[in-house]
């Protein structure tokens, strides 16, 4: 190896987690503005600030994507524009006026919101791998040997649950939608999203959801169960809503209907390329596991280098199975020798099995991802086919 070359790649400059104990500071300020706006106090204020930082660690954490950190993200932007502390909050306690009802088109919109997700989520279901039980029995695998109930991933139970689940997503909003089968649509969303935090473990996602049922019942329904006690008050009219309505959130809407269409129209298997994967309702689908190794070639000698004591063990997961992690590390990489005046070249070995299935080449290994753009709206043709999907 050449004497001038780095034996270790220093860490970028790009935007990343504050140092030492600043993320707990970051974090802890986050929890106080989601007191604020629980509270109702200086609404508009603290939700604006706590979707800043929600957003900034969203965007931190791309090996840890998880769609209900998204849809937190579209909460908070859609909570926003609407009146939500115009009652029994704080801040109409200040004003000493209330609104005594939620506008219908309010819940309409947040309904809508989830119907997306819901219906989208069905949708991305429909693959040999879930329907017949293997991706849940690979998930629900270590809890059952944890908590040792074999029956978990038993051929049946997991067919039961596939299928389940793939009608739960379908059909739970048109049930809460019809008031006849709402209390059943209630009882389901209870028994579907309680196994879910128990056995599957995937983070705020079932209470998050769970919270969305209030606005498929009428406000007074609602305030019954919630506020017996408040007294009545004088009505605050609400105000023309059709230019929020018109300007923010049918153009909102539209665009979540459009981005989880995207990946039909870009070529190849989505399952296995993840292009338009993202922001795209695909929950609880595969389990990626894979092989990587970097080349790195400068003037027709390759340099030793191992990015794996870069990252974490959850970025080297992500790096070797997700295309555009490669990518990313690839241009990672480059950047860095280049820092040095070194312009290398980075091929790539990589090796991915989706579910169990046999390991497939990924990436084609002689395109230089150095100096190969990425194209995120179309497939990257160095991205090798998958000739069954798994």
């Amino acid at each position: 190896m050449n004497q001038n070359l780095p034996s270790r790649i220093s860490v970028g400059n790009g935007f990343k987690p504050l140092p030492g104990y600043g993320m707990y500071a970051y974090f802890a300020l986050m929890g106080l503005l989601a007191l604020l706006v629980m509270l109702g106090y200086r609404y508009r204020w603290s939700l604006g600030f706590f979707t800043l930082l929600w957003t900034g660690a969203y965007l931190m954490q791309k090996s840890s994507y998880n769609n209900h950190y998204y849809l937190l993200l579209l909460t908070c932007v859609m909570l926003w524009f609407l009146p939500a502390a115009d009652d029994v909050s704080l801040d109409a306690r200040r004003r000493k006026s209330r609104r005594r009802q939620m506008p219908q088109w309010c819940a309409w919109v947040l309904m809508f919101q989830i119907a997306i997700v819901y219906t989208f989520a069905a949708v991305s279901k429909g693959y040999a791998s879930w329907l017949d039980g293997t991706f849940l029995r690979i998930a629900l695998q270590p809890v059952s040997e944890r908590m040792q109930l074999p029956w978990l991933v038993s051929n049946w139970f997991t067919l039961v649950l596939a299928w389940g689940g793939l009608f739960f997503d379908a059909f739970v909003v048109p049930l809460f939608v019809w008031r006849r089968t709402r209390t059943v649509a209630l009882v389901a969303s209870l028994i579907f999203h309680c196994f879910n935090a128990v056995f599957l473990q995937i983070g705020i996602f079932p209470f998050f959801a769970l919270s969305f049922v209030v606005f498929f019942y009428p406000p007074e329904q609602i305030r019954k169960v919630f506020f017996r006690r408040e007294s009545t008050l004088p009505v605050v009219e609400p105000s023309d809503a059709r230019p929020i309505l018109y300007g923010f959130f049918v153009p909102f809407l539209l665009v979540q209907l459009a981005l989880p269409l995207r990946h039909w129209f870009i070529e190849g298997d989505v399952l296995w390329t993840e292009e338009g994967h993202r922001l795209s309702w695909r929950m609880m689908l595969r389990q990626r596991t894979g092989y990587l190794q970097f080349h790195v070639w400068h003037k027709g000698t390759e340099l030793p280098y191992d990015y794996r004591t870069e990252l974490t063990p959850k970025q080297q997961l992500f790096v070797a199975t997700k295309p555009d992690g490669a990518w990313q590390m690839a241009q990672y990489i480059h950047k860095n020798f280049a820092q040095r005046g070194f312009d290398v070249q980075v091929f790539a070995d990589c090796r991915v099995s989706i579910n169990g299935a046999p390991e497939a080449v990924l990436i084609d290994p002689t395109v230089d991802l150095a100096h190969t753009p990425w194209e995120p709206f179309r497939h990257n043709p160095w991205i090798t086919p998958f000739p069954t999907r798994p």
